[in-house]
């Protein structure tokens, strides 16, 4: 798909602006969707290190320890830009710059290899609940505008862990109360719950890719069906938006698409 087809129209601007997430159907089809399902397989399979596992988390859901059934589960292999070049080159294409000029309204766009950078998978036996929550809580930025990209290597949908939203929450104001000390938002208060009300699933086909503010509530529930669930994500900000040094976003070396 060339940059030209993927110049994104005023309602889509509009719908991401108004609800913080846009989905962009088969970006990626045929051949290199299915490079990048067979890279996903092999790469879980190898385990390499740096990566997360589920009981490292400790979500609902996930093994209680390392030494449990199920103790070694990988949630994400990190470093994805450093692991394979066709991970780099999908995340640092002209078809993703081209969106993210669009949506963030700049020239210049980096990659962060600290935050995402990942691929994010789901085991349909040991996978866990992610409450709501905002990516922000994680990052140090001069400004609190970043943008994650998800592209959908395979179908999902609420059964196997797919992704919820609550539309607009990217630009509502919160107070700290409203949030518990793991700054997950409280599903059990009553105003949260009015809030929560609005959500909705976000259903991805193979080579769907969604775009959503880093300020955006989402969760997500454990993998119910029996295959693993696999997403390449990254996440990016315009270049004159500077992690803040000393900070866990100023670690690792940007990438200036």
């Amino acid at each position: 798909m060339s940059t030209s087809e993927t110049l994104l129209t005023p309602q889509q601007l509009q719908s991401y602006q108004q609800n913080g997430f846009l989905v962009l159907p088969q970006m990626l089809r045929a051949t290199k969707l299915q490079n990048l399902q067979q890279l996903a397989q092999h790469s879980l399979q190898q385990r390499l290190e740096p990566l997360e596992l589920e009981a490292n988390l400790g979500y609902p859901g996930a093994p209680e320890s390392l030494t449990t059934s199920g103790g070694k589960t990988v949630r994400r292999l990190l470093c994805a830009t450093e692991r394979d070049s066709a991970w780099k080159d999908w995340a640092t294409s002209p078809t993703i710059k081209r969106c993210l000029q669009q949506l963030f309204a700049q020239p210049d766009i980096t990659l962060s290899q600290t935050h995402h950078n990942c691929l994010m998978t789901k085991s349909p036996a040991y996978s866990s609940d992610t409450g709501w929550h905002q990516d922000i809580r994680y990052w140090s930025f001069e400004r609190p505008e970043l943008i994650s990209v998800w592209l959908a290597l395979g179908q999902e949908q609420p059964h196997n862990g797919g992704m919820w939203v609550i539309p607009g929450s990217h630009n509502w104001q919160y107070n700290a109360s409203q949030f518990d000390q793991k700054t997950f938002f409280k599903d059990d208060l009553a105003a949260n719950q009015a809030l929560i009300s609005q959500q909705q699933p976000v259903l991805l086909n193979p080579g769907d890719v969604l775009f959503f503010d880093c300020k955006l509530l989402h969760r997500a529930s454990r993998n119910h069906s029996t295959q693993t669930k696999f997403s390449l994500v990254f996440t990016y900000h315009s270049n004159d938006n500077k992690p803040i040094a000393g900070t866990r976003s100023a670690e690792l070396e940007e990438l200036l698409l």
